[in-house]
């Protein structure tokens, strides 16, 4: 069984400047590539796993989110470091169009993006850590029986149910290998 650090995009890898869709609008935030790799050589798997409800809500399609995940894919690549895995959800409960519009499983706070990487990737969940910025991030690691999660200050305003959720707070995912290197 292999262990991994599941990462939230929005506000972990890159700025949350809502409904980030385009290459043109996505930035990298500081030091991301080289977290990558740390968690590479302590043995983990990186794997994304993000709501996109923008497609829901008809704001990009399913092939704009593709080419934006397929670049940042090669973005990461090139720096050494190979994504195992990406996960998305499509859908909202209330403000998804058409088929988009559904209570699924696979939207945060809900394990399933999680769940199906563990399924198909093999990963032991309790040897695995979380790394979000809002409290949803963290309610769906604990719902699939990840015991560490990892509250970044980059994304969302960091209220109390984050915090109350997480089991650690750092400015940045720059700042994860050092906390899991000193705690883990």
């Amino acid at each position: 069984m292999n262990k991994a650090i599941f990462l939230d995009r929005d506000g972990v890898i890159n700025i949350d400047k809502g409904y980030v869709h385009l290459v043109d609008d996505f930035e990298y935030i500081e030091g991301v590539f080289e977290a990558c790799l740390a968690f590479k050589k302590m043995g983990y798997m990186v794997v994304v796993v993000t709501n996109q409800s923008g497609i829901a809500r008809g704001m990009y399609s399913e092939d704009d989110f593709h080419h934006l995940t397929e670049w940042m894919d090669w973005n990461f690549a090139d720096k050494g470091v190979e994504l195992d895995g990406i996960y998305y959800c499509p859908h909202h409960p209330e403000k998804g169009l058409g088929d988009y519009k559904q209570d699924c499983d696979c939207r945060k706070p809900k394990p399933g993006m999680l769940n199906s990487a563990a399924e198909f990737l093999k990963i032991d969940m309790s040897q695995s850590i979380m790394v979000g910025d809002k409290a949803d991030d963290m309610r769906a690691a604990k719902a699939a029986g990840i015991p560490t999660s990892i509250l970044v200050k980059t994304g969302k305003v960091v209220d109390d149910a984050g915090i109350n959720e997480a089991t650690a707070v750092v400015n940045s995912i720059a700042d994860v290998p050092a906390y899991i290197e000193q705690t883990l």
